[in-house]
């Protein structure tokens, strides 16, 4: 009888590309297990089978219990575990990232690394925030000014909408309470897409530290993506939930917040929009900048690169072919 134990690893070229995956699987309130090269889910309902290689991001929430031959198997097939809240509105740890390929993490810190190129992903987030306005040219301060206006009016128009009372942002960090019932909403919401944020920044090997928009801290750029849905998502589910009543405001908000992000699929489009961002002229099936590639290259001069695993000692020339380790 053939265990589990005993069957081969699969290596890259048996691999689903991560386009062709389920971006991300939630599981919450069962036992996570493997049977051959899927993973299953077993619960009091019965025992579900989901093959290993068709998941881009496992997300495990409550109630949650993996084994080890169930991460072996999702490791094998190269995709990502995230331990979260309900429905991923927080970010609990993780472990490897969704993708092989270093593309995305090198088009950050290129783009970054260069001032002109930072500012104008600070541009490209701002258009995706309010794409009625045009801010090419705008400096970094009149970026930061015509956002907070916008945030304001954002506000005042949903106090407006839902009859709350709004006397303006109101927060103590590290205190919660301090806040009225819609200032404890809208940092309940934040919070949410912080973590929503942090689960597919980490699941696509971005760097968190390295923002564009926010800078100095290790998540930096984790708030910079989730700002991007704060005015269309987070700041209308707070003004909902406060609208509906002042008790237990924390816990309503995120699971107002939980189910408009199933709703909107807010976790596929994060990863696009992380992709458009750092590699806006990616091409599908480009080996150059795909993001999903699975290859290892060596540095060379002029910005080249070359084979990894071959011996390039002058005397070989460099295309040889012999396999250095």
């Amino acid at each position: 009888m053939t265990t589990v134990g005993r069957r081969p690893a699969l290596t890259p070229r048996h691999l689903t590309r991560t386009g062709e995956r389920l971006s991300f699987v939630y599981l919450e309130r069962c036992l996570v297990h493997r049977d051959a090269n899927a993973i299953t889910a077993e619960d009091a309902d019965g025992t579900t089978h989901i093959p290993s290689a068709t998941i881009g991001t496992l997300l495990l929430g409550p109630g949650t219990r993996i084994t080890h031959q169930a991460m072996s198997v999702l490791g094998e097939t190269g995709a990502a575990v995230a331990w979260v809240g309900e429905h991923g509105v927080r970010y609990y740890a993780g472990g490897r990232a969704l993708t092989r390929s270093a593309a995305l993490a090198e088009a950050q810190a290129a783009k970054w690394a260069n001032p002109r190129t930072r500012l104008a992903v600070a541009r490209a987030m701002y258009r995706l925030r309010f794409p009625d306005e045009d801010p090419a040219g705008l400096t970094r301060q009149e970026l930061l000014g015509r956002e907070g206006r916008r945030v304001k009016d954002c506000y005042r128009e949903h106090a407006a909408r839902t009859g709350v009372p709004w006397r303006g942002r109101r927060y103590t960090p590290g205190d919660f309470t301090s806040g009225d019932a819609v200032n404890q909403s809208v940092t309940a919401a934040a919070q949410c897409m912080y973590g929503i944020a942090h689960a597919v920044v980490a699941s696509l090997a971005c760097i968190p530290a390295l923002g564009f928009v926010h800078s100095g801290h290790e998540l930096s750029f984790v708030l910079d993506i989730a700002d991007l849905y704060k005015t269309e998502i987070g700041i209308p589910v707070a003004f909902d939930v406060a609208a509906e009543d002042d008790q237990d405001v924390g816990a309503r908000t995120r699971r107002a917040l939980r189910d408009r992000i199933n709703q909107t699929s807010l976790l596929d489009r994060c990863v696009d929009d992380i992709k458009a961002l750092l590699l806006p002229n990616a091409t599908a099936g480009s080996t150059a900048v795909d993001p999903d590639t699975d290859r290892v290259v060596l540095h060379s001069d002029g910005g080249r690169q070359v084979h990894a695993g071959c011996n390039h000692a002058e005397s070989d020339g460099p295309n040889s072919d012999e396999v250095f380790w």
